[in-house]
C-alpha cells in the first residue's frame, strides 16, 4: 500500500470515527423524564435563580453541556444565540450546564467571566461535581439534550454546531416539532 493511500485510509478512518462519536447516542435518558437539577444554591446558577424541572413545565428546553476551555463548545455559542433569537417569544429556553473538564475550570468567578465574554444570557448551572452530567449519563462536550414541554428527553445531539449546518437544521426542526406539539395557550 502506498504512503498516500495509507494516509488517505487513516484520514477516512478518523473521519468515520468522528462521525460515529458525534452521532452516537449519549443518553439512556431518551424517552425518560429529565432528571431534577442537582444544584440548588444561588451561587451554583448564573443569569437565573436556581431552577427546578417544574419551572420548565410547558417549555421546550435545550440543555447545553459545555466547559469554557472547550473550543468545540465556545465555537457553538453563536449558533445557540441565533437559536435563542429564532425562537424568542416562544416557550423555548436554553439552559447551560457548565461541567468542567479540568480542575482549573471550577472557579465560579472565572465561569461567570467566561459567560459574559461569550455573551451567554441564558440560565447556567455550575455542575462542578458532575452530578448532573452523571444523572444524564453524558459523555461529551458539547452535548445538547432536547426536552419537551412535559419534561421528557426527546433527543440528544453531540458536537460543535454552526448555524445552517446539518446538525443545526436537525436541532431546529426538532425544536419546531416540539413547540408545535405544545397545547395552545388558553385565554382567561
Amino acid at each position: 500500500m502506498s504512503v498516500v493511500l495509507r494516509a488517505a485510509s487513516i484520514v477516512l478512518l478518523s473521519c468515520a470515527f468522528t462521525v460515529c462519536v458525534s452521532a452516537a447516542p449519549t443518553a439512556k435518558a431518551i424517552g425518560e423524564p429529565v432528571p431534577e437539577f442537582t444544584h440548588h444554591a444561588a451561587s451554583a446558577w448564573l443569569n437565573s435563580k436556581p431552577l427546578t424541572v417544574a419551572d420548565l413545565k410547558g417549555k421546550v428546553v435545550l440543555l447545553d453541556f459545555w466547559t469554557y476551555e472547550c473550543w468545540n463548545c465556545y465555537r457553538s455559542f453563536p449558533w445557540l444565540t441565533t437559536l435563542e433569537q429564532q425562537f424568542a417569544g416562544k416557550p423555548f429556553e436554553v439552559i447551560g450546564i457548565h461541567s468542567p473538564e479540568y480542575e482549573r475550570e471550577k472557579d465560579p468567578g472565572r465561569i461567570a467571566a467566561k459567560a459574559l465574554e461569550f455573551e451567554l444570557h441564558h440560565p447556567i448551572m455550575i455542575d462542578n461535581d458532575h452530578s448532573y452530567w452523571q444523572a444524564l449519563d453524558n459523555q461529551y462536550w458539547p452535548a445538547y439534550y432536547l426536552i419537551d414541554g412535559n419534561g421528557i428527553v426527546r433527543a440528544v445531539f453531540v458536537g460543535e454546531t454552526h448555524a445552517g449546518d446539518a446538525r443545526a437544521q436537525r436541532v431546529q426542526a426538532a425544536i419546531t416539532d416540539l413547540l408545535d406539539a405544545l397545547p395552545a395557550p388558553t385565554s382567561h
